[in-house]
C-alpha cells in the first residue's frame, strides 16, 4: 500500500497564507502604535533631563533661567581670536551662539567655519545651546532632537549636509517659494548651517524675553510669520530668574512646536487639538491638550489676544487646511498673559479675572 506524503495541498497553503495575512494585519497596526508610544516616552523623557539640567543650571547661576549671557558693552573673545564688544543684548547673544558652535565643534576656520548671524534672535530656537554648554560638550546633543522629529536628527547625523547637492535643510537648495515661509534670510548659509543645531523643544519667549507689563520693553511676535519676532535693541534679553514665575506647575517653560503623536503629520502647537509634550517650570513635563490652556497675548499690546496664521518653513509639516491655510489661532503658552507672571493650565487666567475680564473664549480661531 502506498504511503501518503505529509505535504501541503495547494488549497491548504493558501488557507495558512491568508491566516498569516489576517494576523499580520492585526498585529501591525498594534506593533506601530506601540511603537509611537515608545517614541513619546522617549521624547517626555528628554525634556525631563531638560528640566533637570534647567534646575541644576539655576542652582549654579544664581536662579537665573538659562539663556544668553553675554551683554551689550562687553569684551568678549572667539575661539578664532576674533575680539567682540556687542552694543546689544540681541548682538551679544549671537556672539555668545558663534562662540559656543565654533568650540564644541572646531569649525574655527575654512568654509566650514561657524559664521555669525545677529539679524535674528538666537533665542527663540537655539536658547537650548546654553544649558547643553552647560552640561556637556557634545553639540548637537541628541536629547534635543525628539524621535519622532526625523529632520533633526538626520542633520544632526550630518551637520555638513547642507554643503552637499540634495539637502534637506530649509531653502538649502533655493529661495523661498510658494506659500512657505519666504523670508529671504533662511537662504543665509549662517542660518542654515545651524540647524542641526536646533532643538525639537523650544524655550518660551518670557523666559528670555521681558513680561511686557507696565510699559516695558518687550519682543513681540510678527504679524505675517510665526517664526520671528520684532522689538528694539534696547529690550533686555535673558535676565529672567525662576523666583519670578508665579505659578510654576501650569507655566510651560519648553513645549514641542508640533504634535507628532497625535497626528503623524505633526500638528502645529497651536491648533486646539493638538496635544504636545510640555515641560513646565516645576519640573513636570506632561501631555496637555491646547484647548485647555489660556490663549495667550501679544506682550507689547497688553490686553489683546494674539491670533496667528501657521505659516511652515520647507520641509516642516504642513498647516491642516494644506499651504496657504488662512486659519487663525491663539499661540496660547508661546506667549503666556503676563508672561512668566501669568498662567498657562490650572485653571482660568487670574489676571483676567481680577481685571473683571471676561473668562476666555471657547473657541480661538478665525477662518
Amino acid at each position: 500500500m502506498e504511503r501518503r506524503k505529509n505535504a501541503f495541498t495547494l488549497i491548504e497553503l493558501l488557507v495558512v497564507i491568508a491566516i498569516i495575512a489576517l494576523l499580520i494585519g492585526i498585529l501591525l497596526p498594534a506593533l506601530g502604535q506601540a511603537q509611537r508610544s515608545a517614541k513619546n516616552v522617549l521624547s517626555q523623557s528628554n525634556m525631563r533631563s531638560l528640566n533637570t539640567g534647567a534646575a541644576n543650571y539655576a542652582s549654579d547661576n544664581k536662579d537665573r533661567i538659562f539663556s544668553y549671557t553675554w551683554r551689550a558693552g562687553e569684551t568678549y573673545v572667539l575661539p578664532s581670536g576674533q575680539t567682540r564688544r556687542p552694543n546689544s543684548d540681541q548682538n551679544a547673544a549671537a556672539d555668545q551662539n558663534q562662540e559656543i558652535l565654533m568650540r564644541v565643534t572646531g569649525r574655527i576656520q575654512g568654509s566650514t567655519k561657524i559664521r555669525n548671524f545677529a539679524a535674528r534672535l538666537p533665542h527663540r530656537r537655539y536658547s537650548h545651546l546654553v544649558l547643553l554648554d552647560f552640561l556637556t560638550d557634545v553639540q548637537p546633543e541628541p536629547s534635543a532632537a525628539s524621535p519622532f522629529d526625523r529632520n533633526l536628527i538626520e542633520w544632526q547625523e550630518n551637520e555638513l549636509e547642507y554643503l552637499e547637492e540634495g539637502s534637506t535643510f530649509p531653502y538649502a537648495n533655493g529661495q523661498p517659494v510658494g506659500e512657505y515661509d519666504s523670508d529671504p534670510n533662511w537662504t543665509n548659509l549662517a542660518v542654515i548651517q545651524r540647524w542641526p543645531f536646533a532643538s525639537t523643544y523650544q524655550m518660551v519667549p518670557a523666559a528670555w524675553n521681558t513680561d511686557g507689563i507696565s510699559g516695558a520693553l518687550t519682543y513681540s511676535p510678527v504679524a505675517d510669520t510665526p517664526h520671528l519676532f520684532a522689538g528694539s535693541n534696547a529690550v533686555p534679553l535673558g535676565r529672567r530668574k525662576i523666583t519670578q514665575v508665579a505659578h510654576a506647575s501650569g507655566k510651560v517653560m519648553l513645549f514641542e512646536e508640533f504634535d507628532r503623536f497625535t497626528d503623524k503629520r505633526g500638528l502645529y502647537f497651536a491648533y486646539p487639538e493638538a496635544k504636545p509634550n510640555l515641560a513646565f517650570f516645576d519640573g513636570s513635563v506632561r501631555s496637555e491638550l491646547t484647548a485647555d490652556s489660556n490663549a495667550g497675548w501679544n506682550p507689547s499690546q497688553p490686553g489683546t489676544e494674539w491670533m496667528q496664521t501657521y505659516v511652515p518653513l520647507d520641509t516642516f509639516p504642513l498647516p491642516k487646511g494644506g499651504l496657504g491655510d488662512p486659519g487663525r489661532y491663539c499661540q496660547r503658552f508661546r506667549w503666556t498673559r503676563y508672561g512668566l507672571q501669568g498662567i498657562d493650565f490650572g485653571g482660568s487666567d487670574v489676571g483676567r479675572l481680577s481685571e473683571g475680564l471676561p473668562r476666555e473664549p471657547l473657541t480661538c480661531y478665525e477662518p
